[in-house]
């Protein structure tokens, strides 16, 4: 059996699993966190190890299905019996969250998934796509791997061609998804992704403080702005 995938927990509460952006390195996410603990158990994956000693190491080109499956294991690791989890994803962590709940619905209560960059479901997605990729992967590429290796440079090289190639199942369990985007985010890309997203899923759409660093940028707005979508989703399902 695979080894479990890396992850760390804090706080006390109902849990709620977090999934990074990028490559998935929680770098920058302790306010988000901390400001979350005082709510849930937050259990934060790290699906490839970059926090944990794995940054520099050679990365394949990743499967969104990969970071998924590892996010279910995980919460097999801290769920008790017979007890459901919030997920939270944002940017890439907000398609391996989409997975999750097309696949694994079973243990989770609720899903909120932020400026997912899953944007060939848009009209014009194709060339959004390649918009988007010639954007962020221009020269002077940060490197993935060796001793000079960033999270940046694993994302470029092995994240963003696959995960934004990804489209969503668009039959989610009634009630148990939330679209999100970045109120500062308005009249971008990720911003109409997350929208369209939404109407075609017949999910709930909401917005968050910030753009599509919110998580860095107003961790405590935007950690009490997804405690309240939570919570209003618990009370809807109830």
């Amino acid at each position: 059996m695979a080894d479990t995938p890396s992850y760390d927990v804090t706080g006390r509460g109902p849990v709620l699993l977090l999934v990074p952006g990028g490559a998935g390195h929680p770098m920058g996410l302790g306010p988000l966190t901390e400001r979350l603990a005082s709510r849930f158990t937050v259990v934060t994956y790290d699906p490839l190890g970059l926090a944990h000693g794995r940054l520099g190491h050679p990365v394949a080109e990743q499967r969104v299905a990969d970071w998924s499956e590892g996010a279910r294991r995980v919460l097999e690791e801290v769920l008790p019996e017979g007890e459901t989890a919030s997920v939270f994803g944002t940017s890439s962590g907000g398609i391996a969250v989409l997975d999750l709940l097309a696949r694994h619905p079973g243990r989770l209560a609720h899903v909120v998934a932020h400026e997912p960059p899953c944007v060939t479901v848009l009209p014009d997605g194709a060339a959004r796509r390649a918009e988007l990729i010639e954007q962020l992967d221009g020269p002077g590429r940060p490197p993935a791997e060796g001793g000079s290796a960033t999270p940046m440079g694993v994302f470029l090289a092995r994240v963003l061609r696959p995960f934004t190639a990804y489209a969503p199942a668009l039959t989610p369990p009634p009630g148990r998804l939330t679209l999100a985007a970045g109120a500062a985010s308005r009249g971008q890309l990720l911003h109409r992704t997350a929208e369209f997203l939404a109407a075609r899923m017949g999910c709930a759409f909401t917005e968050f403080p910030g753009g599509h660093l919110g998580t860095l940028d107003h961790p405590v707005e935007f950690a009490d702005s997804l405690a309240g979508t939570l919570r209003s989703s618990a009370r809807t399902s109830a």
